[in-house]
């Protein structure tokens, strides 16, 4: 599982110019689901994304997390994050999981998100979306489990 995010002033996503999902002071979560992922494997991403410490403290530190700041998160799903860009011009994206499972595991990690209190928004899983956002930094991880 692939989890990019960035750290966000405000971020959005539209669908046929209508938002859907929108967010201030946070993490942008882009999600790439992979073929071998599962529940567990998503329980550890959100762990990481929750915890992972990116936000500034008062000594101007990236010492404090999502949780901490009480932030809030936009998950937006995206195969793509899944492709193996090794070899040749075109991706491969043969790791990638299938449609209903990435759905699936998409459905789990927003619900797990929200029964640890975050805020959330979302975008609209296998949709054509517009994702605009203010890039705090910036500041761009791209993490793995």
């Amino acid at each position: 599982m692939q989890g990019l995010i960035q750290r966000v002033k405000h971020a959005k996503v539209e669908i046929n110019n209508q938002v859907v999902g929108e967010i201030n002071n946070g993490i942008l979560l882009l999600l790439g689901v992979e073929k071998y992922d599962d529940k567990k494997t998503a329980d550890k991403l959100l762990h990481k994304v929750s915890n992972y410490r990116i936000f500034t403290d008062e000594n101007d530190k990236m010492n404090l997390s999502l949780k901490d700041i009480k932030g809030e998160l936009l998950v937006v799903s995206q195969f793509t994050l899944a492709a193996d860009t090794k070899k040749g011009m075109r991706p491969s994206f043969s790791s990638a999981a299938t449609p209903s499972q990435a759905n699936e595991l998409y459905e789990y990690f927003v619900a797990q998100a929200k029964e640890l209190g975050l805020t959330i928004a979302t975008g609209e899983f296998g949709a054509d979306m517009q994702v605009s956002l203010c890039n705090d930094g910036p500041v761009t991880f791209n993490l793995s489990v």
